[in-house]
C-alpha cells in the first residue's frame, strides 16, 4: 500500500513537471512572438516614414505569413500586451493570439477574427466587461475597439464566422474560462472601432 502512495506522488510530481514546462515553453514562445511583433510594427512605421507612403496603401497592400508575429493587442483592463500571429493552428497560438486567415486586418472594413487560449494568453478574460477595450497596433496604424456585445456558442458553432457589413473586432476564447481540459464552449466578444 505504501508503494502504490509513493507511486501515485512520484506521478503527480511528474505530471506537474511535464505542465510547467509546457507552460513555460508557451511563455517563451510568447516573449519571442512579441519581439518579433514589435520589430515587424517598427520596420512598418519606418517603411511608411521613409516612402512617405498613405496609410491607405499601406492596409490595402498588407499581408502575414502563416505563424508569423506581425501585430499586438493590448488589453487595458488586463494591462496586457500580447503578440498577434497569422493563423489559428496549434502551432501558432502556442506563440499568442492567432488570427484567423481569411478574415481581414483592421482597417479593412470587415471582420477581424482573434483567438487565443484562456489559460495562456487569455487568462483573465472573464473580467472583461462591455465597454472596455482592446487596442491593435498594426505596422501601418493603431486601432482602438471597443466591446459592445459578448456571447457564448458551443465550441463548434462557426457562425460567428460571417461577413458583417462593417468592422468588427471578433475575439473568442475558450469557455468555462475555469473549466479543466477541453473546453465545450466558446466566449465570443464583438468590439467595434472608437471613433477618433
Amino acid at each position: 500500500m505504501k508503494r502504490i502512495g509513493i507511486l501515485f506522488i512520484f506521478i503527480g510530481i511528474v505530471l506537474l513537471g511535464v505542465f510547467g514546462y509546457q507552460l513555460w515553453g508557451h511563455h517563451q514562445s510568447q516573449k519571442q512572438s512579441l519581439i518579433q511583433a514589435e520589430e515587424r510594427i517598427e520596420q512598418g512605421i519606418n517603411k511608411k516614414d521613409d516612402l512617405d507612403v498613405g496609410g491607405e496603401e499601406s492596409i490595402e497592400e498588407f499581408d502575414a505569413t502563416l505563424d508569423e508575429a506581425f501585430a499586438t493587442l493590448e488589453i487595458p483592463k488586463l494591462e496586457k500586451t500580447l503578440p498577434v500571429v497569422e493563423g489559428t493552428d496549434p502551432d501558432s497560438l502556442k506563440k499568442g493570439v492567432g488570427h484567423l486567415s481569411n478574415s481581414v486586418f483592421p482597417g479593412q472594413g470587415e471582420q477581424i477574427i482573434l483567438s487565443g487560449h484562456r489559460d495562456t494568453v487569455f487568462r483573465n478574460f472573464g473580467e472583461l466587461e462591455l465597454g472596455d477595450t482592446f487596442i491593435v497596433r498594426m505596422p501601418y496604424g493603431e486601432y482602438t475597439y471597443e466591446i459592445k456585445d459578448t456571447e457564448i456558442v458551443p465550441e463548434d458553432d462557426t457562425s460567428v464566422i460571417r461577413e458583417m457589413g462593417e468592422e468588427v473586432l471578433v475575439v473568442t476564447t475558450c469557455y468555462p474560462f475555469h473549466f479543466v481540459g477541453n473546453a465545450p464552449e466558446r466566449f465570443v466578444a464583438y468590439a467595434y472601432p472608437v471613433s477618433e
